[in-house]
């Protein structure tokens, strides 16, 4: 059997719920490198919306997920704080695609990781993550606020929840896929 991987970055500012999503949707025990936020992030780390948070990527969550026999995605969550900012080169390079995730309490943190990916050109969806309950905004005001071209993908999801988390790495892959060239896109 021949078969294929392909690497995934999960993306976003601080406290997006990235870990949360590859968490949610690995089919192995997800390898994180969680650390307790201690006073040293005082002042460093901008807990503004997020003043629950106990816990911070200091380095990559990985997962796998097993698409069909033949294909399986490999996913490496970055790290939000900008001071982790110079692991995100090597975690993303060779990914196929990325899922930004976005906080609509706080879309300033989402920023960075949009234009992280657009410069690089790597196909991303924007994927704004629920788990605090309803948007409160459309999607034409998130388009606007965070300034995304129209052929990105924006899609909802609940980072915690499985179903919800496959459907947003779904739309991924599917950009992803329609970003090759024509001679390249396999047959249905």
């Amino acid at each position: 059997m021949d078969r294929k991987s392909a690497k995934v970055v999960v993306a976003g500012g601080f406290g997006t719920g990235k870990t949360t999503l590859v968490g949610s949707v690995s089919e192995i025990p997800p390898l994180t490198t969680e650390e307790v936020l201690t006073q040293a992030s005082i002042g460093v780390d901008d807990l503004a919306g997020v003043e629950d948070k106990t816990s911070t990527t200091v380095a990559l969550d990985f997962g796998r997920i097993t698409i069909n026999a033949d294909i399986v995605l490999y996913l490496f969550g970055t790290p939000g704080q900008d001071r982790f900012w110079f692991m995100w080169d090597e975690l993303a390079l060779g990914a196929v695609g990325a899922i930004v995730l976005i906080d609509t309490r706080r879309l300033d943190a989402s920023f960075p990781a949009v234009d992280y990916f657009e410069r690089r050109g790597i196909p991303f969806v924007a994927a704004v993550n629920l788990f605090f309950g309803e948007c409160l905004y459309s999607e034409e005001e998130i388009r606007s606020a965070l300034k995304l071209d129209s052929t990105v993908p924006l899609v909802w999801c609940d980072a915690r929840d499985r179903a919800s988390s496959k459907q947003a790495l779904i739309a991924m892959v599917r950009h992803a896929m329609s970003r090759l060239p024509a001679n390249a896109q396999p047959a249905e």
